[in-house]
């Protein structure tokens, strides 16, 4: 087992990291940007290091200043987090030719799911259900003629994409032009590649995601779904599990499906098969996540598996305690994410100095969080401050203790999601079960309904963070005649830029 691990990311899934660590024996090292500093996943750690200034293209993004930081401690391994360089092939290609080990999944599995289109034809082969779709689309009449085989509506996609930025939705040929220009547009701005591809768009679908683990010896086993479908404008915001939807014998297939998937490249550590389910319960493949997920407590609340330690061991080259048949669902249990965000203000970032925290207890509660009272909560990254998970014998339990629980949470100084997670918890449709991904976005959001003209202030607060996006995007763009590869951990930087803010 390794005595020292190097957890190259920030926040609260470094401090659950860490956690893990000690209760492993291990030591660990952090890295930090200058706006981190005091950050609590420095405080948390054995040792920590400074790799530059806040934004995350001069710090955490940095592969070889980690690297660096690696050789100069003495770690053994580096866990990526999610997020940052976590996906990041040629980051985990940089761990191993430098004799570290990475704890995830093997470069070519990374590089293989990373790519969409990639990704399809893998999971075509494994006999893994697809959405109906096209190879990428090279001009408006190739688009035109390959849609029309497969039929409207359709929804265009990013092929280096995620976190649902570029996504179109195309109801009719008129529509196509302008939306193909539009995702192009958008691709290229976000993530340096405008590859993109289309698919028939599945009418009031659920996300549901199973949860993989697997080691180097061939075992490979899946521990159930997970419910996503709350999301908000593409961006998961309250997860749970188990699906209030899904049926057993549905369970069982889409387990099945993503343990195929899994071996179809050779996986090993944690990773996620995501699936769109329609109204009949038939699944088909969306992606795969090689990465530990944001949402992951949940699925150790019903299943009593230790995910961050099962991945170290993993990667320690050990074998998977588990058969399939010794896992077991005990229960439910949901999360919400904590946004340092004004809801009544379109959601709008709300960075600042907590001045009061009190986080909830009691039980059945889990409250996973990265800050502190007296915490400056940074411009510069994801605004997620914690995730609170809830546990109960049943969803109604659960979902009775959630809704506690956001009642005791005080985060002053700030504006959080609290009061939106409430009303959502509240609703009677969510209550029973009876929700798709459209959900938040038809009933919550004011720009699906008709917002009023923005004021003044808001105005050039979003002017303020545009321009900011707009500076770090410049700074991202590879030199001249770059090429793939090194475009490729460019658009790692990209990603990060557009995600930050739930983009």
């Amino acid at each position: 087992m390794f005595k020292k691990i190097l957890v190259a990311n920030r926040g609260e899934i470094t401090v659950r990291i860490i956690r893990a660590c000690r209760e492993m024996d291990i030591r660990t090292v952090v890295v930090y940007s200058d706006a981190d500093r005091c950050a609590l996943h420095v405080r948390y750690a054995d040792e920590a290091y400074g790799i530059g200034p806040a934004p995350s293209v001069e710090s955490y993004l940095v592969g070889e200043k980690i690297m660096e930081v690696a050789r100069k401690s003495g770690a053994e391994a580096i866990h990526p987090g999610y997020g940052f360089l976590s996906e990041n092939y040629r980051f985990a290609r940089l761990a191993r030719e430098a004799g570290l080990v990475f704890i995830g999944p093997p470069a070519e599995a990374m590089e293989s799911m990373g790519d969409k289109v990639q990704a399809r034809r893998r999971m075509l082969e494994a006999g893994v259900p697809l959405v109906p779709g096209t190879p990428p689309l090279e001009d408006l009449d190739e688009a035109r003629r390959l849609i029309a085989e497969i039929g409207y509506p359709v929804i265009l996609k990013p092929s280096a994409g995620g976190g649902g930025k570029g996504m179109r939705v195309v109801q009719k040929e008129e529509e196509l032009a302008s939306a193909l220009d539009g995702t192009r547009s958008e691709a290229r701005s976000a993530f340096g590649d405008d590859t993109m591809y289309a698919e028939r768009y599945v009418t009031k679908p659920r996300h549901v995601e199973i949860q993989v683990l697997a080691d180097n010896h061939g075992n490979v086993v899946h521990l159930f779904e997970r419910e996503c479908s709350i999301q908000r404008r593409h961006q998961k915001i309250i997860e749970e599990a188990p699906s209030p939807f899904i049926t057993e014998e549905t369970r069982q297939a889409m387990g099945q499906a993503a343990v195929e998937a899994a071996r179809a490249v050779d996986y090993s550590g944690a990773g996620t098969v995501e699936f769109l389910v329609d109204e009949k319960q038939r699944f088909y493949f969306l992606e795969m996540n090689t990465r530990l997920q944001v949402e992951h407590a949940v699925t150790e609340l019903v299943t009593g598996v230790d995910l961050v330690k099962m991945q170290i061991h993993v990667a320690a080259g050990e074998p998977l305690p588990y058969r399939q048949e010794d896992l077991r669902l005990e229960g439910a249990a949901i999360e919400c994410r904590i946004y340092a965000e004004d809801p009544d203000n379109d959601f709008l970032p709300s960075p600042g100095k907590i001045v009061a925290l009190r986080v909830p207890g009691g039980p059945g509660i889990r409250d996973d969080i990265g800050v502190f009272e007296g915490y400056e909560v940074p411009l510069y990254y994801d605004p997620l401050v914690s995730k609170l998970s809830a546990w109960g014998r049943d969803r109604a339990e659960a979902i009775a203790r959630m809704r506690r629980a956001l009642q005791e949470y005080v985060v002053e100084g700030i504006k959080t999601n609290i009061p939106f997670h409430q009303r959502i918890l509240r609703e009677p449709a969510f209550l029973a079960g009876d929700f798709d991904t459209r959900f938040v976005d038809e009933r919550f959001l004011p720009r699906e309904k008709g917002r009023p003209p923005e004021d003044p202030e808001r105005a050039v607060i979003a002017a303020a963070i545009l321009a900011y996006w707009a500076e770090e995007r410049a700074a991202l763009k590879p030199p001249a005649g770059s090429d793939r590869e090194t475009s490729a951990w460019a658009r790692a930087g990209r990603r990060d830029a557009t995600r930050r803010w739930g983009g």
